[in-house]
């Protein structure tokens, strides 16, 4: 077995299943969910702007770690999806916010239904003292994915 690293106390062997395991669980909830229709760049942000927003352009470029004119076509492929709407900011007339629709919203609700069936179905499989395990765990993963 590798040793630990000094910074984490993880060696790279449980670093790499931790890598592994969480890229093979997204995977499949992507899977059981589809797309809707939408990319994975265009979720993230609808998902961003459902539970964050509205924002400003620059902010949901800096959220989702995009360049301006990336997100700047992004928010117009939502918008001509009807998933999105842009506005004047009333603060800055150069500048405009975006927030999600209703459609953007429902589309986001369906998605998750059917990877959060999914998901349900693989924790129920589980033991009562693994559950527990992992529900001691949420709040340190939810932690460590909101980390830029």
């Amino acid at each position: 077995m590798t040793a630990p690293t000094p910074q984490s106390g993880f060696d790279a062997a449980q670093i790499d299943t931790l890598r592994l395991s969480v890229i093979r669980i997204e995977r499949k909830l992507r899977k059981s969910m589809g797309t809707g229709g939408i990319t994975p760049s265009q979720h993230s942000a609808l998902f961003a702007l459902d539970r964050h927003g509205p924002f400003r352009l620059g902010e949901l470029a800096d959220r989702e770690q995009i360049g301006k004119s990336t997100v700047t076509r992004l928010v117009a492929a939502l918008e001509a999806k009807g998933l999105a709407v842009r506005t004047a900011d009333p603060h800055d007339a150069r500048g405009s916010i975006i927030t999600i629709t209703p459609a953007g919203h429902a589309l986001l609700t369906g998605l998750a239904e059917g990877s959060n069936d999914y998901l349900r179905q693989r924790l129920d499989a589980l033991d009562a003292a693994d559950r527990d395990r992992l529900l001691d765990a949420l709040p340190v993963l939810a932690r460590l994915a909101e980390r830029p």
